[in-house]
């Protein structure tokens, strides 16, 4: 399938988040927040960024906007829970190129369909 790198400061969702993409045939490499991001990015340029847009030392949509500078074709799916002073983060995100955003919390399911939506493959959703 994919090779995957999954960006998110929480380790309890980033481990079930790795299962899920495993499950679905995806290779995952994780990073706790944007800078551990960027040092894994540049190690190993991934087919698909799935990123949280909140994160201490450097968030996804600092993430994003530097990848996007050197790297314009790489594919982003942006996830959040928050939604801090009225900011609309995924809003943003979406704006900054990501082609899915997902709000938190949601199943395994909606994740890997929107894998498979921006990664235009087919039957990972329909495995479960």
């Amino acid at each position: 399938m994919a090779e995957i790198l999954l960006i998110d400061d929480d380790d309890n969702l980033r481990g079930m988040l790795r299962m899920a993409l495993a499950h679905g045939g995806h290779t995952v490499t994780e990073a706790v927040d944007g800078r551990d991001g960027l040092l894994r990015f540049k190690a190993k340029v991934p087919q698909l960024v799935i990123t949280d847009l909140i994160m201490p030392e450097k968030e996804g949509l600092e993430f994003m906007m530097e990848v996007r500078k050197s790297h314009p074709a790489v594919k982003f799916i942006a996830m959040s829970g928050a939604n801090r002073r009225g900011t609309d983060y995924l809003r943003v995100a979406k704006y900054l190129g990501a082609a899915q955003v997902l709000s938190k919390p949601f199943t395994p399911e909606v994740l890997l369909s929107a894998v498979e939506g921006v990664l235009g493959t087919s039957g990972v959703a329909a495995a479960h």
